[in-house]
């Protein structure tokens, strides 16, 4: 499924308006690469597939505002997907590293994924748009300045933002992750009769975590009608 919950697709649309929004306030900053920092720190912490759905809606809500050019909504939907996909898998391949070592890797990461937009832009757009060779080649040379200067200011704005940005995001990926391990299976082992347990997580449970002891299922049960007493239902 593309879409699990009301609040993964809550997440994402917050996250696709923080990338406009992003990209216009600092359209006129040069130096700060907050698209590249934001969309990175997004991918790293919630994997592949939530990235490349707001790597797609924002390159598609971008193109809305800016204008709908073939060569740029080409090179937004396969630069950011590409850039997602990258960036979801390299966050588990080196989630091992020490922090610093971690943040170096992005940091390149994010410099060599930069030439690679500039580079594909050089590309794509003289040959979707006809430029004879004289033209194309012009077009490239007038784009080495952005090519020296845009990789390195990508690499420092990581450097320095990604740390910030992945404890935001890692308070709103382990508090999911915190209420399933309180509900986990092996946790109803210490379940007490006081221990108030609602008929909705109960049933969530039942669906992630199918039960195979009848005497867990009683201690469960007891568990729910202990805090059905207490809330005054029963």
């Amino acid at each position: 499924m593309l879409f699990r919950s009301a609040k993964e697709i809550a997440l994402m649309s917050i996250m696709t308006a923080l990338l406009i929004a992003g990209q216009l306030v600092f359209a006129a900053v040069q130096g700060v690469e907050i698209v590249t920092v934001l969309l990175l720190s997004f991918c790293v912490a919630f994997g592949v597939r939530r990235g490349m759905v707001v790597a797609t809606a924002f390159s598609l809500m971008r193109c809305l505002l800016f204008g709908f050019f073939p060569n740029v909504v080409v090179l937004y939907l396969v630069y950011y997907n590409l850039f997602a996909l990258a960036f979801g898998l390299l966050g588990k391949a080196a989630a091992k590293l020490p922090v610093s070592a971690y943040v170096a890797v992005l940091a390149v990461s994010a410099a060599v994924m930069t030439c690679c937009f500039t580079l594909f832009d050089d590309l794509l757009t003289p040959w979707m748009l006809g430029y004879t060779e004289k033209s194309a080649r012009v077009y490239f040379y007038a784009s080495l300045p952005v090519l020296a200067l845009q990789p390195v200011c990508s690499a420092v704005t990581v450097a320095l933002l990604w740390l910030p940005l992945s404890k935001v995001f890692s308070m709103v990926r382990f508090a999911r992750k915190d209420k399933k391990r309180y509900l986990s299976e092996q946790d109803f082992t210490v379940l007490h009769e006081k221990t108030p347990v609602s008929e909705q997580d109960f049933t969530l449970l039942r669906q992630e975590n199918p039960l195979q002891s009848s005497e867990k299922e009683s201690i469960i049960g007891t568990a729910i009608a202990g805090g059905e007493k207490e809330n005054g239902k029963v």
